[in-house]
């Protein structure tokens, strides 16, 4: 079974500077970041090594960003299929470069990654 508890610690300490709250939600974790988006890190409790990790900024800039590993038959072109990444917009796919066999490793690629857009973001502007 993965620990939120101590994925929830991770984002809080090591990504503290991003980071306003995390909470677990049953076989969830979310994590609110400064801009007022989350990222619910996701793992199945009936489906050993099915998870989702889903960035949601629609409210902020339209967008959304999500690792997962659903096997959906249209994205079999995938190099790296069944995982892929909905990049920006649901229908925009692509490999995924999500690590999926630590889920440590997976929170801090993805939370640098909303570190990093968020720096982009703010230089943006």
């Amino acid at each position: 079974m993965i620990n939120l508890f101590r994925l929830a610690r991770i984002a809080r300490t090591e990504f503290s500077d991003i980071v306003v709250a995390t909470t677990v939600i049953r076989d969830k974790l979310r994590v609110v970041l400064e801009d007022g988006s989350y990222i619910d890190f996701w793992w199945s409790a009936k489906i050993p090594g099915r998870f989702a990790h889903h960035w949601e900024r629609i409210h902020v800039d339209g967008t959304i960003y999500r690792h997962d590993n659903m096997p959906h038959p249209r994205w079999k072109g995938v190099s790296t299929f069944p995982q892929h990444y909905h990049q920006e917009k649901p229908d925009v796919v692509v490999e995924s470069y999500l690590p999926s066999d630590s889920p440590e490793a997976a929170v801090r690629a993805f939370l640098t990654f909303a570190r990093q857009t968020l720096i982009s973001a703010k230089k943006a502007e």
